[in-house]
């Protein structure tokens, strides 16, 4: 096993609930840790509950910890304080916890609303400027600035995962260009956790899809190799979706309903 003691945050949450017994073969034990209800520990589990915003409870999670997964936060668009406390005080506590642990890689879960407001008929790649579509795309753009000094001053190395749509199935046309299988999550995470070197790495989480809009050439030294696409999906998604609107914003930009959520005050 590649790990002693592996970290997961966010393991209450949907893509957490997903990697939680799929980790579980890359170390002898996994830590799962959520501000929400995780249940009983299984075998070759550690389970503790910690809010990312408290910064002395972080830095006692990541004890012992050889590498860490890191999916807690806030993970929709809302209001800013929730954002504010998980997003963006949250990473630097990681990051703080991680150096005076001499934790030396992190898989971090940022997102496609880094760049939700690029439209639909651009391809991009990570080395394109930041455009988010919202509070929530902008929390994540912070901490992939986090994790890249991280790794510039202290030597931490981060996989910056900007997720697309990870479901069972893709739920509209926009996901036909989005989507990420829970089985290719899985592969991506455990790509960036087993490459020789990581580095400082920016990967769009998604599937072999035929609709693409974003290149992750640059990130091919990592060895992600996706198995699934989205295309078996499409007869049926097209006839449920037989038009769309394009005098709506979400139809024309890569964020969907993301570029018109809120605001909340």
């Amino acid at each position: 096993m590649p790990f002693n003691r592996l970290l997961l945050t966010g393991a209450a949450g949907g893509l957490g609930r997903v990697l939680r017994p799929r980790l579980k073969r890359l170390c002898i034990t996994l830590r799962v840790s959520d501000k929400a209800e995780l249940g009983n520990a299984a075998a070759g589990e550690e389970v503790q509950t910690v809010a990312l915003e408290d910064r002395q409870a972080v830095l006692a999670l990541l004890e012992g910890v050889d590498a860490v997964v890191h999916l807690g936060g806030v993970s929709t668009e809302q209001a800013w304080d929730p954002i504010l406390a998980a997003n963006v005080a949250g990473v630097v506590n990681l990051y703080e916890a991680a150096r005076q642990h001499k934790v030396k890689r992190i898989v971090f879960a940022s997102s496609n609303h880094v760049t939700g407001f690029y439209r639909q008929d651009e391809v991009i790649s990570p080395r394109d400027p930041v455009r988010a579509d919202g509070a929530y795309g902008l929390s994540k753009a912070w901490g992939e600035n986090v994790s890249r000094f991280y790794f510039d001053r202290y030597g931490i190395e981060t996989a910056c995962l900007r997720i697309g749509s990870s479901f069972p199935e893709p739920r509209d046309r926009r996901m036909l260009a989005t989507w990420l299988s829970y089985d290719d999550l899985d592969r991506l995470v455990t790509a960036c956790l087993t490459t020789p070197m990581l580095g400082h790495a920016i990967v769009y989480g998604m599937s072999d899809n035929s609709n693409v809009w974003w290149d992750n050439t640059s990130a091919r030294h990592i060895g992600y190799r996706p198995q699934d696409s989205s295309e078996r999906f499409r007869a049926a998604l097209e006839t449920r979706q037989p038009n769309i609107d394009l005098s709506d914003p979400a139809s024309i930009h890569q964020g969907g309903a993301f570029v018109r959520t809120g605001p909340f005050d």
